[in-house]
């Protein structure tokens, strides 16, 4: 059975672009991850400590992992990348998030679906909602489109730019 999935993507180490292409392609591998569509770049500012602003995409794909294999395969994505455990929020070569596995809601101990900020989080609404704007978040049971201009106003101090 596969699974659609929507992940988050963010680089602000070295070559920010490639990073996160190089990332899919990793994930696309192993047959595992089918990438279906994939959102236009978005330059933002960096949440917590001074640093590069980053560049994030959202991502709508096919796998045919459960919820926790397909956290490993991340996980392993961004180890092979180089991504090291830091301080809190600090710059990364790859970052990679779960944003939703179908419409099902996980609460484990390691992994939380949906993501927990992505309403809070302009920088994973606004490029979620270029690719699948009408897809309903299961918490909120609202369209991603619809929560984005809700949240709009109080988002607007973060500063997304898309790149052309």
């Amino acid at each position: 059975m596969r699974n659609v999935i929507y992940l988050g993507m963010g680089s602000n180490v070295g070559d920010r672009a490639e990073n996160i292409i190089f990332a899919l392609s990793v994930l696309q591998s192993g047959g595992f991850v089918d990438v279906k569509k994939i959102s236009s770049f978005y330059e933002t500012y960096p949440i917590g400590p001074k640093q590069r602003k980053f560049y994030n995409i959202a991502v709508k794909a096919t796998a045919s992992l459960n919820p926790q294999k397909l956290l490993s395969l991340i996980k392993q994505t961004e180890s092979l990348m180089g991504r090291k455990k830091t301080l809190r929020w600090g710059p990364r070569i790859i970052d990679i998030d779960i944003l939703f596995f179908n419409n099902i809601v996980i609460a484990e101990k390691n992994l939380t679906v949906p993501h927990k900020e992505i309403q809070n989080r302009l920088f994973v609404l606004a490029p979620l909602n270029e690719i699948s704007g009408n897809f309903i978040c299961p918490l909120s049971n609202k369209k991603i489109s619809r929560i984005l201009s809700e949240k709009l106003l109080t988002l607007r101090c973060q500063k997304v730019k898309i790149l052309g």
